[in-house]
């Protein structure tokens, strides 16, 4: 054909499977831009980004790519190489042609491979890693150290320096570029010290081999609890490699005794958890004044005035500000003889009554000094104990909340429950989600193919095909070692767009034959023979688009190659489902449904009769 009239009739030929593909991947892809929660800020601006890219490509390629096309010079017969790469399309295209007429006079036999092959990727699932978020080098990681409660800002020093003998041969290998400390980091008994590292191609080990080769020196380090965490993506890891967990019930004392109770139970019972660190430490020491109140009264000692004595001798009272030169300078009422800071020198204070005379405090108050919580908790508006376990990083978070969930229902009393914290809680709610997200797309692309084939025959076929691409991506995920993370579940997202779409190519020009009035065997082979070339251009290119994903480097690398595993591996693997399997569940369902053409006709002849019917009227 001419360049012009090809250019035509090849728009008019695929104009409907554009159509059609275009609205099911906007439909999979809007939805999921309103999902909540951490799973929402991913999903928001990558369904949003897809959904307006695709509608773009589609008027593209239905104006802008015929324009173009109709303007391409003959190429007649074309170099050598290029006859080389045509005769091997063509033979090709014979190979697939003769093997999907075989596998199409035995249905059962790809049926049964696939059902089969979605079996097994069943079962590999539950073999597959299951997180948040993939760990990341992202080229720096943090030590934190936490001394016992009360102690100050010299006993933290000294243990931080400790922590920096450990860092510093980092420093001296040239792993590390630098260490910087703070001491004193929100309580005197904390610290963090901040690692960056050189840069990706200047070392030999990663971010996580650094970490796992430090914590065991850090963690012989006496009178401290030291942890190492690194960051990530999302910024969700309040300290990486922790389960956050919280005890809820009434009462403190019985919250503290389960946790205690829980904690011994993990270290006993799951060797793999690192240290636990119970947030509820009753070892703060705090002097408590007591005072005989009904004494007090007897005496006309005022309470006010009592308490007004305690603050200024103990720590100054606040009496006003004087403005000077537009500053506020406070004026405090302060002891002559200094601040009081030993228990004993409290009794030996005066306070006056109400009739003048002065009294002393070991008449009206006992010092009572006794340990007590830094903090009281809250969770799920119940009182908490919140909890932290170290996790190594080849632990994986589900596995960990699996395993902790079935220690706590042996372990925890009736009153008292568990609550999970930050990564693990975000984890949970967003498998909810994204569970949800899937049954959404499948739901969605269903009734979109419905209007637009107006069946449901054309569209149970495509979409049937669909979960036997999840069943391929799951594979893939196996055979690279790529755990199930939020990265992972988007490429799948992408994926069931992607597979949607390639059998649409398949399904939409059988019909097409149909409509000429081929039975349903001839249509299918003949179709799926003539669409080999775009679903293979289509599927081989998005492929290697995945592939940068999957070579890149750098900060957050592992997030990336998470999708780019599924998009490579997934559809490659898929390929193989659209073009066996879509033409061979076609081949068994379209017979349930007549060819649109014979219904048009039909509706044509209805309404022809009625409006004989009228006119007899």
């Amino acid at each position: 054909l001419g360049a012009r009239a090809a250019a035509v009739l090849g728009t008019r030929q695929v104009f409907f499977a554009v159509v059609t593909t275009t609205a099911v991947l906007i439909s999979v892809f809007v939805p999921i831009s309103f999902l909540p929660s951490t799973a929402g800020r991913l999903f928001r601006e990558f369904g949003v980004v897809l959904a307006v890219a695709v509608a773009i490509s589609s008027f593209v390629s239905l104006s802008l790519v015929p324009a173009a096309a109709s303007r391409l010079p003959a190429t007649g017969s074309g170099s050598r190489m290029v006859r080389a790469l045509a005769g091997f399309g063509a033979r090709l295209r014979d190979f697939y042609s003769r093997s999907l007429g075989a596998m199409l006079d035995r249905p059962w036999l790809p049926v049964s491979v696939a059902l089969l092959f979605a079996a097994g990727a069943t079962v590999a699932f539950q073999l597959l890693d299951r997180e948040l978020i993939p760990p990341e080098d992202r080229g720096e990681f943090s030590v934190h150290a936490q001394g016992p409660e009360g102690v100050g800002i010299g006993y933290t020093d000294r243990q931080t320096r400790q922590v920096e003998d450990v860092l510093q041969p980092l420093v001296d290998s040239g792993e590390a570029a630098a260490l910087f400390t703070v001491v004193g980091t929100w309580d005197p008994n904390r610290s963090r010290v901040k690692v960056p590292l050189v840069d990706w191609d200047k070392r030999e080990r990663s971010q996580q081999q650094i970490m796992a080769a430090v914590e065991g020196p850090l963690a012989q380090i006496p009178g401290a609890r030291v942890s190492v965490s690194g960051s990530n993506s999302l910024d969700l890891r309040r300290a990486g490699g922790e389960l956050e967990i919280a005890l809820v019930g009434n009462e403190y004392d019985e919250i503290f005794i389960a946790a205690q109770a829980l904690a011994t139970a993990v270290e006993s019972r799951l060797p793999d958890f690192g240290s636990l660190d119970i947030s509820y430490d009753p070892t703060q020491p705090q002097l408590s004044v007591q005072i005989d109140r009904r004494r007090a009264a007897d005496l006309g000692v005022d309470l006010d005035n009592l308490a007004a004595t305690l603050r200024a001798m103990i720590a100054g009272e606040e009496l006003i500000d004087l403005n000077v030169e537009d500053e506020a300078v406070p004026i405090l009422l302060e002891s002559s003889s200094g601040e009081i800071n030993d228990p004993s020198d409290l009794v030996n204070l005066y306070v006056d009554t109400a009739g003048g005379q002065l009294l002393p405090l070991s008449s009206l108050v006992t010092i009572k000094e006794e340990g007590v919580a830094t903090q009281l908790d809250r969770q799920a508006q119940r009182r908490a104990i919140e909890i932290d376990i170290e996790l190594p990083a080849s632990y994986p978070l589900q596995s960990a909340v699996d395993d902790l969930k079935r220690v706590a229902q042996e372990v925890l009393p009736p009153g008292v429950s568990m609550i999970f914290m930050g990564e693990a809680a975000t984890l949970e709610e967003t498998s909810r989600e994204v569970a949800i997200t899937y049954a959404i797309a499948f739901l969605v692309i269903f009734l979109v193919l419905c209007a637009q084939f107006e069946g449901f025959t054309s569209a149970l076929v495509v979409t049937l095909t669909v979960p036997f691409g999840v069943a391929a991506a799951v594979f893939a995920l196996v055979l690279t070692g790529t755990s199930v993370n939020i990265y992972s579940q988007i490429g799948l997202v992408l994926l069931i767009g992607l597979m949607a779409k390639n059998s649409v190519l398949l399904v939409e020009f059988a019909d097409q034959l149909r409509d000429r009035g081929y039975e349903i065997r001839r249509a299918v082979q003949e179709g799926a023979s003539v669409r080999l070339r775009p679903v293979a251009m289509t599927m081989i290119s998005t492929v290697l688009g995945g592939l940068p994903l999957v070579l890149s480097g750098g900060a957050g690398a592992e997030a990336r190659s998470s999708i780019g595993w599924v998009v490579f591996g997934g559809l490659g693997i898929a390929a193989l489902f659209t073009l066996y399997l879509t033409p061979t569940l076609y081949l068994l369902l379209a017979r349930f449904s007549k060819a649109r053409a014979e219904e048009s006709q039909r509706l044509g002849d209805e309404l022809r009769e009625a409006h004989a019917v009228g006119g007899e009227h």
